[in-house]
């Protein structure tokens, strides 16, 4: 029988990061994984005491019960626990949770923050661990409680006036209504008409070059019309061409900072076009540990939730010495340079950086995968960027006179690259680029020669739509959420079907543009994106010990339970009443009403029941109303089931549906909510007794499964696409095609006692 651990328990949240503390603590520690939070709120009730100060009622969380047996028994009779859950507000809360579970009589706990997962990085933390942050964890709590009663109170009113399975989210309808007011602008949105001139230029200097023509009279010109640049064509016609003005600069474009989270998640979807979900999964694999040339695993990035660009002095120091040695003196500054943070709350990690530039990213590819590769470069170029000289841009301006019009003509070109031989963001995009334009070298009184005009007519563009790199951008300048949020954010807001994401860009739904309607209408100040930003400020001033938690739940929820008492009367119902349209009824002259149902969003007559009109509908680019007219009814390939006769599309008050031709005399329906009748593959349902076959069909949200053909009848269905082959080894009716980037497109058997991969092509059984 073992003798019960008295070793130091270090207690971490990932078990993937487990191998790589225990590698550097040696048998001197034990170490367990929380596998994230172990507590949390109650998930079928709000768990919030609100007479009591909004006191939290946290649970064991579903499951977890085995995780705090297991950190029990490897606690032991440890007299010292190392919590070291990830350095941020969600791991503080994790850490004193498992305080809670593991407290006993004379145990002493101590909080590690592992900012880097390398030898030198968790020794360090482990010789000057901290006592756990009271304000840390008072301020993750407020954050929790407030999200809990905004969700847990609205998301019911919704589910009465609007759909069940809706939510409302303290942040996340934020992010939405940012979305929602974007489309509004651009359908209100006129654009108007407007023309360039452009002189196409040369001397006896080569190149020819070309001008746009800027002012008249040394005022700002706008050309309205076709006529206003015919009229000006006219005056400009036989003038003489003289270069008036030469100005020459050169300028010093500095580097970045370092990677903070959401600026990463930005440069990624730009760049690596990742989602930033899929960033922040990365990310967490190269902070963890990769196994590296020693086949140990090594954190190879800084802790990647992070809003701060402070870095440490020896880590400056060693990438300037990477500078000298691989680039030479003239890349490399005198010192190394710092960043400033614009709050001090948000200075406890470092930027994300490389753990050691001397990783780079040629020596470590063999040991990444691809997606890693791309990350971890994109980290470790931007932060040596960060340490080398400014490039500098020669710019040389040109102002053209032309009777009493100027043209301008502007080119550059790079006179010294410095950190752009390495590193240049994707936000540099969104400023003007350098314009490449090469000029000949003119002196002031230069007479040009005319080659021609070219008049141009444009249009001005409406807003463009957020894409998740500028809405990742937005909320962060909009002080919307935090960097451990944004990705959560956008997912959330597309499974709830709030928004959808059309050719890389955010628009949203109808029911999204609903919803947006009525929870900003009834409750104005907490979906508004000024109150958000301050409640976030006021949690970082929570977490600097300047306000106490419970005045801002206080202040808070006073206005809030008014507002929600208000809007359980006034709020519109989209189950009964509707929204006014300014429609009437094609069948009785009544408004047509948007109303809700299982389905989705339709158009209902108000005078429902007397007039039994609905149909869908959809909007233009202008967000007016378009009726859709119902399908004909089509025969599918399907006969009833219970007369026999041909089954045909109907469309009703709740949608599309495949009903017996025989109505009225046979009234058997069935739904048409998936693809019934979609493409075969060829391979029988492998239901028992089922005589169908699998076809290809859709689910709701777009997404191609495979299902029995008697559906409903049979509801066998699966993801992935099946094809008509037995398995080799154990003989099973049939296997499904897979991809994965390691092995491409492979056969595998779903029998999960099988386990078959066909991985070299068309095998033939043995």
């Amino acid at each position: 029988m073992n003798a019960v651990s008295s070793k130091p328990l270090v207690v971490v949240e990932s078990p993937t990061k487990v191998k790589t503390i225990k590698k550097y603590l040696g048998s001197n520690y034990n170490v367990a994984a929380t596998v994230g939070h172990i507590k949390d709120l109650p998930s079928k009730e709000m768990g919030i005491d609100i007479e009591k100060d909004f006191q939290p009622q946290y649970r064991v969380i579903p499951g977890k019960q085995k995780v705090i047996s297991s950190l029990k028994k490897e606690a032991g009779d440890a007299e010292d626990i190392y919590l070291a859950p990830d350095p941020d507000r969600e791991g503080e809360a994790i850490a004193w949770h498992t305080a809670e579970v593991l407290k006993k009589k004379g145990r002493r706990f101590h909080r590690v923050l592992f900012h880097e997962l390398t030898e030198t990085g968790i020794r360090e933390a482990m010789k000057s661990p901290e006592a756990l942050n009271d304000n840390k964890y008072h301020a993750q709590k407020a954050r929790r409680i407030l999200d809990r009663l905004v969700g847990y109170q609205i998301s019911p009113l919704l589910w009465r006036k609007v759909k069940n399975g809706l939510s409302a989210g303290r942040v996340q309808s934020v992010a939405v209504r940012i979305i929602c007011e974007r489309e509004k602008a651009i359908q209100v949105f006129r654009p108007e008409e407007y023309w360039t001139i452009t002189a196409r230029l040369s001397a006896d200097t080569p190149p020819p070059f070309t001008a746009k023509l800027a002012k008249k009279d040394g005022r700002k010109l706008t050309i309205p019309d076709e006529a206003s640049a015919e009229a000006i064509l006219s005056e400009l016609a036989g003038q003489q061409i003289v270069v008036e003005k030469v100005l020459r600069k050169t300028t010093r474009r500095n580097p970045l900072p370092p990677f903070t989270t959401s600026k990463l998640q930005q440069d990624a979807i730009r760049k690596l076009r990742f989602s930033a979900k899929k960033t922040m999964m990365v990310a967490q694999q190269l902070y963890e540990g990769i196994e590296l040339a020693s086949g140990e695993p090594t954190g190879v990035i800084t802790y990647m939730r992070t809003d701060s660009t402070r870095i440490a002095a020896e880590a400056a120091e060693e990438a300037l010495k990477l500078i000298r040695e691989q680039f030479g003196e003239a890349y490399a500054i005198q010192r190394p340079r710092f960043f400033k943070n614009r709050k001090k709350v948000q200075d406890a990690h470092e930027a994300i950086r490389p753990t050691s530039v001397h990783h780079t990213p040629d020596s470590v590819k063999s040991y990444l995968n691809q997606d890693q590769l791309a990350l971890y470069t994109l980290i470790w170029k931007r932060f040596v960027a960060s340490q080398m000289q400014p490039a500098l841009i020669d710019n040389t301006s040109l102002t053209i006179r032309i009777g009493a019009y100027q043209f301008k003509a502007s080119g550059s070109t790079v006179k010294f690259p410095g950190f752009m031989v390495l590193y240049q963001a994707a936000e540099d995009n969104d400023r003007p680029e350098p314009d490449k334009t090469i000029l000949p070298d003119l002196p002031e009184g230069t007479v040009l020669n005319l080659d021609g005009y070219d008049p141009k007519q444009h249009f001005t563009q409406p807003p463009p739509r957020f894409s998740e790199a500028s809405l990742v951008k937005e909320l962060e300048e909009n002080g919307i959420g935090r960097p451990s949020t944004y990705a959560a954010i956008l997912s959330t807001i597309q499974e709830k079907g709030y928004v959808e994401k059309q050719k890389g860009y955010f628009r949203p739904s109808e029911l999204g543009l609903i919803v947006n309607d009525l929870v900003v209408k009834s409750f104005p100040d907490i979906f508004n994106v000024e109150f958000t930003a301050k409640m976030e400020d006021d949690l970082d001033r929570v977490e600097a010990a300047e306000i106490d938690a419970k005045m801002i739940l206080h202040d808070f929820y006073a206005p809030f339970s008014s507002e929600l008492e208000a809007a359980d009367q006034s709020m519109l119902s989209m189950k009964g009443v509707g929204a006014s349209t300014g429609i009437k009824c094609p069948q009785c002259g009544s408004e047509l009403h948007i109303e809700v149902g299982k389905n989705g969003p339709f158009l209902a007559c108000s005078s429902y029941p007397e007039c039994n009109f609905s149909r869908d509908y959809t909007r233009d680019e202008k967000g007016n109303i378009q009726i859709i007219e119902p399908v004909s009814e089509d025969a599918v390939d399907k006969a009833c089931e219970k007369c026999g006769k041909p089954m045909v599309i109907k469309r009703g008050r709740y949608g599309t549906f495949l009903a017996c031709s025989g109505y009225p005399e046979c009234k058997y329906t069935q739904s048409a909510s998936t693809d019934v009748g979609g493409q075969s593959t060829g391979v029988k349902c492998p239901e028992e007794g089922c005589t169908g076959e699998l076809v290809e069909r859709r689910s709701k949200r777009g997404k191609v499964f495979y299902g029995c053909s008697r559906f409903p009848d049979c509801k066998y269905a699966i993801w992935d696409k099946p094809v008509n082959r037995s398995c080799p080894q154990c003989g099973a009716q049939f296997m499904v095609e897979k991809t994965t980037k390691k092995d491409g497109t492979f056969l595998m058997c779903l029998n999960p006692a099988c386990g078959f991969r066909n991985t070299g092509g068309d095998d033939e059984a043995s």
